[in-house]
């Protein structure tokens, strides 16, 4: 007998005993974090989201109750539960060590998954219909103990990305060299995975880490392997013996025909979508929109994309909103960074950044963005860079007084 647990009653349950606990225990003066313009563009868009409910299109309310929880609620909630709570360095360490050996730790239960076997979960999955998208052409494409294999690919990118910028901080040899291989775990459980559009997670996210590390030698240097590397794949043949490189070639080729297909299913939306410039409604295009919109044109459609999800279930006014958003904080975080003075703080810095910008570009090719742990990880992330000046601050007045 099959369980149907209620996992979003669940984890807003926590958000609000978290929030009760909150208001009796933190100081007063953490409640000014909010007052920034990262917590008030995610309440704007958790707004724009509310009234969705109403859009003319006629979409299911049940459907726009499931969506909106991903699409603006608990990205509102986390953002706000991280400005209130966790505002210290202490607190800056531990999310990313904790963030670190979790990753870590999926990667090696990817690796067993491949070399060493499935559990009985693992295979419950694929026998209740994993098996479509997770087994193709007879081998596994690596999910972990994630929901499926494209989070856990896009998700292991961003923290070997973000695992490999805080190795080349000023740390511990023997923190850089773990820090090293838990990078190379993960850039091992990334190829395992079988998502292609993993590497556009790590190409942008580590031009962006060049750009703001501000040194000109490894501009050039990391701008050259960078490059290089995509140059092998497109350009040669090397490591197509391998299946998972072979995999991940094929992300740079468009004659692919899981691309093609993508293309037509665009094409048909932006066909469908020129009269309805505010979107079909929360819930209408995707699994919910399967579930609880089954005859609305845009269920019928998979949307293979966050990006385009967005566009099908808001419109071009929202999917520009939405973008002009997500662009303006990624800008922000940027000058954040830049002004940094501690160079320990400011790699931290960079390494979420570049994260970040990973994963908001990776998620045009999957839906990564709004789906865990990536949603946590994402909105964590940029509530600790908004706090940096202020992390900054008390760094160098410590600094000051020990001298």
């Amino acid at each position: 007998m099959s369980l149907n647990f209620p996992v979003g009653i669940l984890i807003e349950v926590f958000f609000l005993l978290a929030f009760i606990v909150a208001v009796f225990t933190i100081p007063k003066e953490n409640w000014r974090n909010l007052n920034n313009d990262l917590f008030y563009l995610f309440l704007f868009w958790f707004v724009l989201s509310i009234l969705e409910v109403a859009n003319p299109a006629g979409a299911n309310i049940l459907g726009w109750l499931k969506e909106i929880r991903s699409a603006a609620e608990y990205p509102l909630l986390i953002v706000m539960l991280y400005f209130l709570i966790f505002t210290t360095y202490k607190d800056l360490n531990n999310f990313l060590l904790i963030i670190v050996i979790i990753s870590t730790v999926a990667a090696l239960d990817g690796i067993k998954q491949l070399h060493l076997g499935l559990s009985r979960g693992d295979q419950a999955f694929l026998n209740s219909g994993g098996s479509i998208t997770h087994i193709l052409f007879g081998r596994l494409r690596v999910f972990s103990f994630y929901t499926e294999a494209a989070q856990f690919g896009a998700s292991q990118a961003q923290m070997c990305l973000v695992a490999l910028i805080l190795a080349l901080g000023p740390i511990k040899k023997k923190l850089k060299i773990l820090l090293f291989i838990c990078s190379a775990l993960m850039f091992y459980g990334m190829l395992i995975s079988g998502t292609r559009g993993a590497l556009f997670a790590l190409v942008p996210g580590a031009f962006l880490a060049i750009i703001l590390s501000k040194k000109f030698k490894v501009l050039i240097l990391g701008g050259a392997v960078a490059v290089l590397f995509l140059c092998v794949l497109k350009f040669t043949y090397i490591g197509n013996g391998n299946y998972q490189i072979y995999r991940l070639r094929s992300a740079l080729n468009p004659e692919d025909p899981s691309l093609k297909v993508r293309m037509v299913s665009q094409q048909k939306l932006k066909d469908y979508m020129s009269g309805l410039p505010f979107g079909g409604g929360l819930g209408v295009i995707g699994a919910n929109g399967m579930e609880y919109n089954q005859d609305k044109f845009l269920s019928k459609i998979q949307p293979d994309s966050y990006w385009v999800k967005i566009w099908a279930m808001y419109g071009i006014v929202g999917f520009t909103i939405w973008i002009s958003m997500n662009m303006y904080i990624l800008g922000k975080c940027c000058g954040i960074v830049w002004r940094i003075r501690d160079e320990g703080l400011k790699i931290k810095g960079i390494a979420l950044t570049s994260g970040f910008a990973g994963i908001l570009f990776c998620s045009y090719g999957n839906e990564v963005i709004n789906t865990m742990p990536s949603a946590i990880i994402v909105c964590a992330s940029l509530a600790f860079v908004y706090i940096m000046p202020k992390l900054d601050k008390e760094l160098s007045d410590n600094k000051i007084l020990t001298e």
